[in-house]
């Protein structure tokens, strides 16, 4: 079971509870709305959806409208729900994020800024309402707006959130069309438009202070159809909806729903399930960042004239970066992905050295291209976030080869000290932490995740993953002819020194459960190396070990690399892997 719900199923259990029952007063005669019925619809702040007092948080994390102006540029303000922005702080407490967080990141903010003025639980109507007037008043001309509205408006129109936009006929109307009722959380007469008639108005007062409106379709949901393959396009009418009114007010309109679920649907289930979190609607980091790209993306591509001053905006990033420009046609990759027992300084023949910097002494350069992409002081979850591996998906071509080799730096701080821990296991799992060097709040996965996570992104792409156990360190034990544990062999000879061995319940372990999950081939290097230095310094250990390492226990030396790699290869070789027909004779 994915456990990345168990720290709010309390809480979210408990919401259900409180809603059905409400459900059930609401049924009853003897029910009178009153300000129970306001209190029961609680965001994860725990403060009432969209009243004054969650409006009022809603105002300290979102930025004045035009307080990022610099000079005379302009700014780019986004509008939106819970898809751009989750929960009022949008500070992902909840494990949620927003895209809106992440479109900054597109843009040239010497030359344009981007707010993120979005507020979860909010719909055309109840965004124009009670959030609009200031963003309007702060747009100048040559200002942009970015309007994806939609996923909450649904429901009566007089209900407890009271956020549905007027459907005369039940359904999704872009007729210029009103109703007048009594808003019951606001305890005041209110005049409720169409669908149609919020997004207008929106339009023309953004042109009206000489702003440039631009309209999205929605985020997608993690839902398929009966194929289970396709992402459903059809939950809502919102899409042919908002490209009726492109068409009719002349406004460019991004497809972001068809960018990103055609993502999706090359991602498959998993990967897809990963980009969501807690429910099949709010996106992840990764869902959000995959969201923020493809409206990067819908821009870059599209062929509307009146986008081109916003595409100048745009930075390199929106260009997907690769690490593949030693490629050569006809033959194969073999990346290495890894922390600095794979690539360190690589410099000083008496300095230390990962193995990837000797490839080339076990794979033949005539058959394959290799590429060290390992980084020191790297574990899988921060090789994923500083985006070393996106490098290394990008650049991945059917028939290219991928080594996946981490784990000297994946046991340590998760949440302090250098926040690069990740949970310990192989399961599939995650938890919220809050980090102790930004303030921020973070999804953390298990170390069995990550590696499933860069296993399944290259099969994805047509590649073959290898996973790596991590190379064994310099920590010996005495052989007392008894048995000692996990972390030495079991047959044991007085008067020898044994090399450490983590065999039963560490990284090794994980990495081969993993890779049998996921049906890839796994490389013992950790053994293998350890069989070796075993046999050349088991009568002194450590002191006659010392000249494969340099600095410290983990490290290696020139030696010790070039021992790893001919481990590598003579592990190749005893699974009979496809690779190792790319190996030197």
């Amino acid at each position: 079971m994915n456990t990345n719900n168990l720290r709010y199923s309390k809480a979210i259990c408990s919401q259900r509870l409180i809603v059905a029952l409400a459900a059930l007063i609401l049924n009853s005669s003897l029910f009178t709305l009153s300000s129970f019925a306001q209190d029961i619809w609680l965001d994860i702040n725990g403060v009432r959806d969209l009243t004054a007092d969650s409006i009022d948080i809603a105002n300290q994390a979102r930025p004045k409208p035009g307080s990022s102006r610099k000079g005379n540029n302009p700014v780019l303000f986004l509008v939106g729900n819970s898809t751009m922005r989750t929960g009022t702080r949008g500070n992902g407490d909840n494990g949620q994020w927003g895209w809106g967080f992440y479109a900054h990141e597109y843009f040239d903010e010497s030359k344009i800024t981007v707010e993120n003025q979005a507020l979860g639980g909010t719909s055309p109507r109840t965004f124009y309402n009670d959030l609009w007037a200031p963003i309007r008043e702060a747009i100048r001309p040559g200002d942009y707006v970015f309007l994806e509205l939609g996923h909450n408006d649904n429901g009566p129109i007089d209900s407890i959130r009271a956020r549905s936009s007027y459907r005369p006929d039940g359904k999704l109307s872009l007729a210029d069309d009103s109703t007048h009722i009594y808003n019951k959380v606001k305890k005041c007469e209110e005049t409720v438009f169409t669908f149609g008639g919020y997004t207008r108005k929106f339009i023309n007062e953004i042109r009206d202070k000489g702003g440039i409106p631009v309209l999205f379709t929605l985020t997608p949901r993690n839902a398929y159809e009966n194929d289970g393959k396709t992402i459903q396009r059809k939950l809502t009418d919102f899409t042919p909806a908002i490209f009726a009114l492109g068409k009719e007010m002349n406004v460019p309109v991004i497809d972001l729903n068809d960018i990103s679920a055609r993502k999706l649907e090359a991602y498959g289930p998993w990967k897809t399930d990963y980009h969501f979190y807690l429910d099949k609607i709010h996106s992840s980091a990764f869902g959000a960042m995959m969201n923020a790209a493809s409206a990067a993306e819908g821009i870059a591509l599209s062929p509307d004239a009146r986008l081109l001053q916003l595409k100048s905006y745009l930075n390199d990033k929106v260009v997907p970066k690769r690490c593949d420009q030693k490629r050569k046609k006809g033959l194969p990759m073999v990346f290495l992905c890894g922390d600095s027992t794979g690539k360190n300084a690589d410099k000083e023949i008496d300095g230390m050295w990962g193995w990837g910097s000797q490839g080339y002494t076990v794979f033949d350069s005539t058959k394959c291209v290799f590429q060290n992409q390992a980084k020191a002081g790297r574990s899988t979850r921060t090789y994923i976030d500083e985006a070393r591996w996106e490098e290394v998906y990008n650049s991945l071509e059917p028939g290219d080869y991928v080594l996946i080799q981490f784990g000297h730096n994946d046991i340590g701080g998760i949440d302090k000290d250098k926040e690069r821990g990740v949970i310990a296991c192989a399961q599939d799992t995650s938890h919220v932490y809050h980090l102790a060097s930004n303030g921020k709040n973070k999804v953390i996965y298990s170390f069995g995740w990550y590696i499933k996570k860069m296993i399944a992104d290259a099969k994805e792409k047509g590649a073959h993953p290898i996973v790596l156990s991590f190379t064994p360190r310099n920590e010996w034990h005495e052989g007392k002819g008894e048995v000692k544990g996990s972390f030495y062999p079991v047959n044991e000879k007085k008067g020898r020194f044994y090399i450490e061995r983590r065999n039963d319940k560490y990284i090794p372990l994980w990495d081969k459960q993993v890779a049998e999950e996921m049906g890839v081939e796994f490389v013992d290097v950790h053994n293998i190396t350890a069989d070796f230095l075993d046999k050349q310094c088991g009568k002194k250990g450590k002191e006659a070990a010392m000249i494969y390492f340099n600095h410290d226990h983990t490290h290696t030396s020139l030696l010790g690399a070039q021992t790893n790699a001919q481990s590598v290869a003579k592990g190749l070789k005893a699974i009979q892997s496809p690779a190792a027909s790319l190996l030197l004779k």
